[in-house]
């Protein structure tokens, strides 16, 4: 049964924008259908949405404003 991208949450908090929903639930989705092994498929999941939020993360930091 195919994952949606909102059950991405269930496994991994580092899928906060619709886009990393969508990444996290095609790698699962072609991960089980190539192993047929659950666990593989959200452990390559995960990886790979921990690779994206680390190599978007900066982009994405709120600075604070200096107080005059």
């Amino acid at each position: 049964m195919p994952w949606t991208p909102s059950e991405s949450a269930r496994f991994t908090h580092k899928t906060k924008s619709p886009k990393s929903k969508r990444q996290w639930a095609k790698v699962a989705d072609s991960t089980l259908a190539r192993t047929g092994d659950e666990g593989a498929a959200i452990r390559a999941a995960n990886s790979v949405a921990k690779k994206s939020a680390a190599k978007h993360g900066k982009r994405h930091i709120h600075r604070a404003r200096k107080r005059s």
